[in-house]
């Protein structure tokens, strides 16, 4: 059944400012810091704020882009964990879960281009802030990152789901 609109306001609050992500955005900058991205930030407290901010920035274009894209075509991205047993079977519905969404009454399975193309609108937006010289290069290789990430995500919360519902963080 499709979540009605305060659900889907709920998942968008989750999904963009839930503690999983908040972890990713938080080790996210961490990473950035220690590869020195982009090098013209520097070291130090203040940088890694900067890389911090353009982290959670990312986190919140990708977020709302997905948002939008799915209320415009009517599709629910939300993550449904797999009530299937085993390890490949999960890791399957993940990996199915990251390219696909629920449409319809029904729930039925389509191509989620919420799900392809947010990530990559979270790439282009870090241009906003960015040195200029990264370009539109640059915003796709960060699209195609961020796109593992939600993979990767799908792929923790199927096997995280128990202990993040136990907690409240999901």
């Amino acid at each position: 059944m499709r979540p009605d609109v305060h659900q889907r306001l709920h998942n968008f609050e989750v999904r963009a400012l839930g503690m999983p992500q908040l972890v990713t955005v938080v080790f996210g900058a961490a990473f950035s810091q220690a590869d020195s991205v982009p090098p013209e930030w520097g070291q130090g407290w203040g940088a890694y704020g900067e890389r911090l901010g353009s982290h959670l920035g990312t986190s919140l274009a990708e977020s709302t882009a997905n948002f939008a894209l799915a209320e415009a075509l009517r599709v629910d991205t939300k993550y449904y964990p797999c009530a299937c047993k085993g390890v490949w079977p999960r890791v399957k519905h993940a990996l199915i879960s990251s390219v696909t969404a629920r449409a319809g009454e029904d729930g039925h399975r389509v191509f989620s281009i919420p799900a392809v193309a947010s990530p990559y609108a979270g790439g282009f937006a870090t241009l906003a802030w960015y040195p200029a010289r990264y370009g539109a290069k640059d915003a796709l290789r960060t699209g195609n990152y961020n796109f593992l990430d939600s993979v990767g995500m799908k792929l923790a919360l199927e096997f995280l789901h128990p202990v993040l519902e136990k907690f409240h963080l999901h």
